[in-house]
């Protein structure tokens, strides 16, 4: 029997291509040509296995998209250097079905449990890395001081969700390459160095007197 990171390599493939809730003991075996209970060995259970394949893509993104951004300065580089290789990461067509978050926040969004529960923990600390490097940015001088640090990474990180989609669903690279001007014209616009813009009167009520 192959080792539990060998098991895992192909999983992340196979969770990518049909989803999360399509990732069973049973169908891994069968894709790995081996007997249920060497998988079952390994996992135990199917929530198991869920759980250690989206910890493996988990691992797989940071290797991808954010360590090699940790080479550039920290602030507006390093930002830009994220959002450069989160769309080589796409090009790259890491896994089969796309980018294996992308697919597993739409899939589990609606579905109560422990799966759905990793998976929104996963989202939330990359939204949370977008925003502490905005914040970083800010405090560095290079992004201005009135930008609101969650509304802008939700900007980005819908950027990377629909070029994934357009990439997946319509077969189009298209969207790739517009995510990565987007992202660039976003820093762009609120950089230190552009004028700041009016905010509107939601935006001046949500922040407070």
């Amino acid at each position: 029997m192959r080792s539990r990171a060998a098991v895992l390599e192909r999983s992340v493939q196979m969770a990518s291509r049909d989803g999360l809730e399509g990732l069973t003991i049973g169908a891994l075996a069968t894709e790995l040509e081996v007997h249920k209970s060497s998988v079952f060995a390994l996992f135990g259970s199917k929530e198991e296995l869920q759980l250690a394949t989206l910890a493996a893509a988990r691992a797989i993104l940071i290797d991808h998209v954010i360590a090699p951004a940790l080479t550039s300065r920290e602030g507006l580089p390093r930002l830009s250097a994220i959002g450069e290789s989160w769309c080589d990461y796409f090009l790259s067509d890491v896994f089969a079905g796309g980018c294996f978050l992308c697919a597993a926040s739409m899939e589990m969004d609606g579905r109560p449990g422990p799966v759905r529960d990793a998976v929104a923990a996963v989202m939330r600390e990359w939204i949370g890395v977008l925003s502490s490097n905005i914040e970083a940015a800010m405090a560095a001088g290079d992004l201005r001081g009135d930008v609101l640090p969650a509304a802008m990474a939700f900007r980005l990180n819908a950027l990377g969700m629909a070029a994934n989609w357009q990439r997946q669903l319509l077969h189009d690279r298209a969207g790739i390459e517009h995510a990565r001007l987007a992202w660039r014209a976003e820093l762009d616009r609120h950089s230190a160095t552009s004028p700041p813009r009016t905010r509107t009167a939601r935006e001046v009520a949500k922040l407070g007197p």
